[in-house]
């Protein structure tokens, strides 16, 4: 009998954490093309990347992006996926002459233009409190709008990102329901990062269900775990036919007091998606489970 499939994603960094908080972060191009590299060998499919400036400051520019991209590439054919969210510091972030902090929309577009399989596509506002500030991330409705059409005219899956019902209820089903999409489509549910984002859930069986029932129907979905809530959501989400997520972008830690590496995350959750009696799905399988190449071929500098 054919084993059940589970896409692997690995998230090696992030937009918030720094080399100070675990130093096994890793943030230049080089460092995350490897750990990229060693995930995929561990069983990832997917790599969520975040790109960093030099000085580790989060960045969404375009060129740094391509360069993690293609150095990735050069390794592997792991499925690439570059965020428009950016992240809470850094070139990221600027203040108005209010006094408030916003995640600047100008700078969180650049992502769409690395040549990437997939971005991550954020159809929510939210405040998100970091470093003693409250943070602005306003992605109204036009903007989700202006995100879904810029990716479908790329050839972009999008990975719509979501953290509380009304996200699924709003932005995401309305711009899949106006054609912006196309099945199967590839949904996370980011989970347990309430404390530090506004209008996100706590992870608990219950609410995660509540979520899954009410995706919109071709859907296929992940789980984003963050902190501890990173191995019980994986687990559950296997229990409800979805797909794991594991990386130090949600967890720094392996267990309490023990930092983690991104390789000793991957290898653990592969080690128990095979005790559950499923297999990893290569590049390849994750492919064509979320429907990739959205429109025709690949670019040919990020062929596989």
């Amino acid at each position: 009998m054919t084993k059940k499939k589970i896409i692997v994603t690995i998230a090696p960094t992030g937009g918030m954490a720094f080399k100070s908080q675990n130093p096994h972060l890793p943030t230049q191009p080089g460092e995350i093309a490897q750990d990229t590299y060693d995930c995929y060998n561990a069983g990832a499919s997917v790599v969520a990347v975040h790109a960093r400036n030099p000085d580790d400051g989060a960045t969404c520019n375009a060129s740094i992006y391509h360069d993690i991209n293609t150095r990735i590439r050069a390794k592997c054919d792991i499925v690439i996926n570059n965020s428009t969210g950016g992240g809470v510091h850094g070139e990221m972030i600027g203040q108005a002459a209010n006094g408030y902090w916003e995640i600047l929309w100008e700078e969180r577009i650049k992502g769409m233009d690395a040549g990437a399989e997939m971005c991550t596509l954020d159809a929510t506002t939210i405040i998100a409190s970091f470093d003693n500030k409250e943070i602005l991330m306003n992605t109204s409705p036009s903007r989700s709008r202006e995100l879904a059409q810029e990716m479908k005219k790329r050839g972009i899956k999008p990975e719509w990102e979501v953290f509380s019902p009304t996200h699924i209820l709003q932005d995401t089903a309305t711009l899949i329901a106006d054609g912006l999409d196309d099945e199967p489509y590839y949904i996370n549910l980011v989970m347990g990062v309430h404390r530090g984002f506004q209008n996100a859930m706590p992870y608990t069986p219950e609410i995660l269900q509540s979520m899954v029932n009410l995706l919109p129907k071709g859907s296929i979905f992940g789980v984003s775990g963050i902190g501890s809530a990173q191995l019980p959501c994986a687990m559950n989400s296997l229990l409800l036919g979805g797909h794991v997520r594991v990386g130090l972008e949600d967890n720094l830690y392996y267990s309490q007091g023990e930092l983690a590496t991104n390789v000793q995350l991957t290898e653990r959750v592969v080690r128990l998606i095979r005790d559950m009696g499923y297999e990893p799905a290569t590049p390849k399988e994750a492919r064509e489970m979320m429907g990739l190449p959205r429109n025709g071929p690949v670019r040919p500098e990020f062929s596989v």
